[in-house]
C-alpha cells in the first residue's frame, strides 16, 4: 500500500469545477490538446493558482493509474478524495480495494479493509511539498516552478497542458504535468513523474466545491 504514499502525498487533489463529467474512454496518449505559447504559461500558472486560492473545500471522484516504467505494468483505483483548509484531507479508495487515507495534517492514518490493518504516519515535522502546498494557499507555484507547454501527450484537444520543472531538484520527483481547462483554469489531470520514472496520473470528475461539499459529514 505504502509504495504510492510520496507521489499520492504530492498530487492531493486538484479540482475542477462542480459536476464535470466522467473523464472520457479515449485513451490519453491519443489525444492532442492545443499548443500554448510559451509566453503565456506564467499567465495560466498564476490564474490556476488563484483559482485554488478561491477554494475552501472540495470533494472529487478520481482514477489513479499507476505505471511502473521499467516494467512497463499498470495498476487503476477509482474513489473519492475530500479537501478543507488549511490541512484536511481523505481519500476514499473504492476499487478494487476499499481502503482509506486520513490526514488533519498533523498525522496521516491509513487503512486497509482486506487485511483489517490500520497504519499511522506522523506529519507534525514534515513541510508539505511545494507541488501541493499552493492548493491549501500556501507557496507560489511559478517561484518553485519553470512552467513550459507540453501539448501532444495528455489531455483534449482543448485543454492547455502544463510541464513544471522543480527549479530546486528533489530527491521525490523529476517533474509533474497539469493538464488544465482554459475557460476557468481549473486542474482536470495531474501527473507526476516521480525519481524512479514511475508515474502515478490522477483524474478528477463529477466536483463539488465549497458549500456543495459534504465534507465534515465524513469525520
Amino acid at each position: 500500500m505504502w509504495h504510492i504514499f510520496p507521489a499520492l502525498f504530492l498530487t492531493l487533489p486538484l479540482a475542477a469545477t462542480p459536476k464535470t463529467p466522467a473523464p472520457p474512454s479515449t485513451p490519453a496518449a491519443a489525444a492532442k490538446p492545443a499548443a500554448v505559447p510559451d509566453a503565456k504559461s506564467a499567465e495560466v500558472v498564476a490564474k490556476v493558482q488563484h483559482y485554488y486560492r478561491t477554494i475552501n473545500k472540495l470533494e472529487a471522484k478520481f482514477k489513479q493509474t499507476y505505471t511502473k516504467t521499467v516494467f512497463g505494468k499498470k495498476s487503476s483505483s477509482e474513489g473519492k478524495l475530500y479537501l478543507a483548509k488549511p490541512a484536511k484531507r481523505r481519500w476514499d479508495y473504492k476499487i478494487p480495494d476499499v481502503k482509506f487515507f486520513i490526514s488533519d495534517g498533523k498525522v496521516l492514518w491509513a487503512y486497509e479493509k482486506a487485511n483489517q490493518q490500520a497504519f499511522r504516519r506522523d506529519l507534525k515535522d514534515e513541510l508539505l511539498p511545494v507541488a501541493v502546498s499552493f492548493l491549501f494557499g500556501q507557496g507560489e507555484l511559478s517561484k518553485d516552478f519553470e512552467a513550459s507547454p507540453d501539448p501532444g501527450k495528455y489531455g483534449q484537444k482543448t485543454d492547455v497542458v502544463l510541464k513544471l520543472v522543480p527549479r530546486k531538484p528533489t530527491a521525490q520527483y523529476k517533474h509533474l504535468w497539469l493538464v488544465v481547462d482554459p475557460t476557468d483554469f481549473h486542474v482536470k489531470e495531474s501527473i507526476i513523474q516521480e525519481a524512479s520514472d514511475n508515474l502515478n496520473h490522477f483524474k478528477y470528475w463529477d466536483i463539488r466545491l465549497n458549500a456543495e461539499t459534504h465534507f465534515e459529514d465524513k469525520h
